[in-house]
């Protein structure tokens, strides 16, 4: 059994609630909620000092969860393969949004950035609370990105609803964006 098994119930169950918590990715520990609580991604926006127009980061467990969220319509031919190619792994796709894309989510951008998160403490989250799940670092703006448990208190304190303790992953750097429309990698990872 997985060391922080007897954790994602409970932790799954405040992201259904429309709290805020805490849990480990592949480079560092990161904050999430339900992407469509509004007032749970705004919380997220206080926390980190991060403007709505800067967009978030959305994660999840398998495409099925991530898929609502893009404009299935205007997705290239070869998305597929695309997907194949990087998912689940450490690489965020631009697609275009969706309807059901919410624009807290967005930001001022006409895509959402997804990402089948292959991280198991991350990805096992997904599974249990049964939905995608916003995927921002977890530190105010202007700080280093917090790697333990014990860091995110030190930055947020009792303001994040619940943290999952797990190990982050041996990345060092944040995932890859890869805007698919245009092909630029908007962030390198």
């Amino acid at each position: 059994m997985k060391p922080w098994a007897s954790q994602l119930r409970r932790v799954a169950g405040v992201i259904r609630r429309g709290g805020v918590v805490a849990y480990p990715t592949a480079s560092c520990y990161g904050l999430g909620c339900d992407p469509r609580n509004r007032r749970a991604v705004r919380r997220i926006l206080r926390l980190k000092n991060r403007p709505v127009w800067k967009g978030l980061i959305v994660i999840g467990a398998s495409r099925r969860q991530l898929l609502p969220y893009a404009d299935r319509h205007r997705l290239p031919g070869d998305i597929d393969q695309t997907m194949d190619a990087v998912w689940p792994g450490p690489v965020s796709l631009i697609l275009p949004a969706g309807r059901r894309c919410p624009p807290w989510v967005r930001g001022r951008h006409d895509g959402i950035a997804l990402r089948e998160d292959a991280h198991p403490p991350a990805r096992d989250l997904c599974k249990v609370a049964g939905m995608a799940i916003v995927s921002t670092s977890a530190n105010p703006a202007g700080f280093q990105s917090a790697r333990t448990a014990t860091e995110v208190r030190r930055y947020f304190g009792s303001r994040v609803d619940a943290i999952l303790r797990a190990p982050i992953g041996k990345q060092r750097k944040p995932s890859r964006i890869i805007d698919v429309q245009s092909g630029r990698t908007l962030r390198p990872g």
